[in-house]
């Protein structure tokens, strides 16, 4: 039986109390289970966002993602997670990743790294956190037992070795930075190169005691029946895309309520994806799909 859906916005853009407050209650108020916050400089820092946000709601769940390990130090990293997790009455869901924009490292004056160097101190971050948060005397404690839920988001074949050895939450982006980009321009890939590596995670997890949720990060929502004026935008940056092919994305969702709906169902069940974000920009076209599946 398929794992009921679970619906995540992303909220990118800073704001002022009021306002960010008021961001957060339409999200709850559209069906949202979990409202999300980036890593990113030039957005909202994570933590205080999550607990202001708690303080406007009272149903989802709160989460990052995806915290840039690069950033953080484990010990300070835990203090930070056990601190929100009570003052949001143990709704926090952390999500880790290794970070892809080099230029925000070179900005903060941290250093980058190679692939495998930002992979390793990954694992550091996530068996550290185990170990602390794990701990009975580590202050401040986490409201939530055994641990805050931990989503990793993931590609490549060590992170998804990762992924499926310690994460609640297995989250794919169904895109890959551009090579040699700086500043995390990302190119989408296809279903099949995604088939590909939910595959090889299923593999890598078979020997869990309980399965991981499935998460995508959708990048294009629109309900329209103008599916090529849509589209355009994408289009024109990726020249190399027919529509057809940009339709067929796993990351793009567009076309009528109807089609995007099949579409979300198709998903599921194609690659067990039953946990979906959406980008803040998204979140109102989203929401008739959210009311669509409600329940299933």
């Amino acid at each position: 039986m398929p794992r009921p859906f679970r619906f995540g916005v992303n909220l990118l853009d800073p704001a002022p109390a009021e306002e960010w407050r008021a961001k957060c209650r339409r999200a709850e108020e559209l069906g949202y289970d979990v409202i999300l916050v980036p890593d990113h400089l030039g957005m909202v820092a994570p933590f205080p966002a999550l607990v202001a946000a708690a303080e406007a709601t009272e149903r989802p769940r709160l989460g990052t993602f995806v915290l840039n390990a690069g950033f953080w130090n484990p010990a300070l990293l835990a203090r930070e997670v056990a601190t929100t997790d009570a003052l949001t009455g143990g709704r926090l869901e952390l999500g880790l990743g290794t970070g892809y924009v080099r230029a925000e490292h070179e900005t903060a004056g941290l250093p980058w790294g190679s692939p495998r160097e930002r992979v390793d101190h990954l694992r550091r971050t996530v068996e550290e956190l185990d170990r602390l948060l794990g701990s009975a005397e580590h202050r401040p404690q986490p409201v939530q037992q055994p641990r805050v839920p931990l989503l990793i988001g993931a590609n490549g074949d060590r992170m998804l070795r990762l992924t499926a050895e310690h994460a609640d939450i297995a989250a794919f982006t169904g895109a890959r930075p551009v090579p040699g980009s700086t500043t995390g321009q990302i190119m989408p890939i296809t279903a099949e190169e995604l088939d590909e590596r939910v595959t090889l995670y299923r593999e890598l997890a078979a020997g869990r005691r309980e399965p991981a949720e499935l998460n995508l990060l959708i990048q294009i929502v629109a309900v329209t029946e103008d599916r090529a004026g849509a589209l355009r935008p994408l289009l024109d940056r990726q020249p190399q895309l027919t529509l057809d092919q940009a339709l067929a994305l796993p990351i793009v969702l567009v076309g009528t309520l109807e089609q995007i709906v099949e579409q979300v169902r198709a998903q599921r069940e194609r690659f067990g994806f039953s946990y979906l974000t959406v980008l803040e920009p998204h979140m109102e076209a989203f929401a008739p799909v959210i009311e669509a599946l409600r329940g299933e």
